[in-house]
């Protein structure tokens, strides 16, 4: 595209050069006017055929005849340029990257995922089942060409630049996902994501405990170790398989299978604003259970009491079956 874009300025620079110097050329060799010069130039270099304005000098033919070869010159340039691109695809593509830049300039709040491996296609799944807007930077290009066949947003390039995460809205993103094989990479991510939007939560996968800190100093919120988790997910199936096959059971996602959900406490109705939990009374409302309550300072209590306080910017972890899920939805 960088390419296409520096063919096309230099096209349209040797463009105005020979108008500017045949202009200027015929105003002190023919001592035209200036619209007369212009006009002389114009048809010169487009072959149009029109005649003089006077009878040429043999200086002025000679004048005339190199800003004809000239222009023949830069026509064939831009010809070739236009058709090398046309014929290559690559002017297809550069279209598309513009449709996908305006897509992503009107996103806000957004999630972006860069690395479309194992855990970036799991985490994929998740946020599309929760119908997320987000925007995936790939580096390897069938993998890009096989995210526009699932129709989705992506950018192909390198997630450790500046100019890539820019390019995928890193500004006005709520949340970044890095999930690059390479600690080192994902560790330049957070770096660039975190220096160039501080308000942006980012998430980043380990292979090596030594990262995990380095990760958490670069800017990291959360640090997944994926082989850790297995491992003890394994360990936990031997010690306490009841309780796992429990939580195993547990979903999150779907409108309809859901058996935990997330109720931001800004989202209630204003009367229920600085109540308690007593107060919201969603197990009769609704069935469900709260387990969890997160206040504003992020901590976390798990089975919280009834006279905890609904205050702004606080959560509630709710538990319940999918139909019991499903009228808290509609309710709140």
């Amino acid at each position: 595209m960088k390419l296409l874009e520096s063919k096309i300025n230099t096209t349209l620079f040797l463009v105005i050069t020979i108008i500017s110097i045949g202009t200027i050329g015929y105003i002190f060799l023919s001592g035209y006017t200036f619209v007369d010069a212009l006009y002389m130039t114009v048809i010169t270099v487009t072959t149009v055929g029109f005649g003089e304005v006077q009878p040429f000098t043999p200086q002025e033919k000679i004048f005339t005849i190199f800003l004809i070869l000239s222009s023949i010159t830069v026509f064939g340039y831009g010809v070739s340029s236009f058709s090398e691109y046309l014929v290559s695809g690559k002017l297809f593509e550069h279209f598309k990257h513009r449709k996908v830049e305006k897509r992503i300039a009107h996103l806000k709040g957004h999630t972006i995922v860069c690395g479309y491996g194992r855990n970036g296609k799991q985490a994929i799944l998740k946020l599309k089942n929760y119908n997320t807007d987000l925007v995936v930077v790939e580096n390897d290009k069938e993998m890009s060409e096989l995210l526009d066949s699932e129709e989705l947003l992506n950018i192909n390039g390198d997630a450790t630049l500046d100019e890539t995460l820019l390019n995928a809205g890193i500004m006005n993103a709520a949340n970044l996902i890095t999930a690059l094989p390479s600690d080192a990479n994902n560790l330049f991510v957070v770096l660039t994501a975190s220096q160039l939007n501080k308000n942006c939560k980012i998430i980043s996968r380990a292979s090596n405990e030594t990262s995990y800190s380095k990760l958490k100093i670069a800017g990291a919120d959360n640090v997944i170790m994926p082989d850790k988790l297995g491992g003890d997910h394994m360990a936990s199936l031997v010690t306490t398989p009841d309780v796992i096959e429990f939580v195993d059971r547990l979903t999150i996602e779907g409108e309809t299978t859901a058996n935990l959900e997330e109720i931001d406490v800004n989202d209630l109705p204003k009367k229920y604003i600085g109540k308690t939990i007593l107060d919201l009374d969603l197990r009769k409302q609704t069935g469900c259970t709260v387990i969890g309550f997160r206040n504003p300072n992020k901590d976390y209590v798990i089975n919280p009491e009834a006279d905890s306080v609904l205050i702004r910017g606080s959560h509630l972890i709710v538990l319940g079956r999918p139909e019991q899920i499903v009228k808290l939805r509609e309710l709140f």
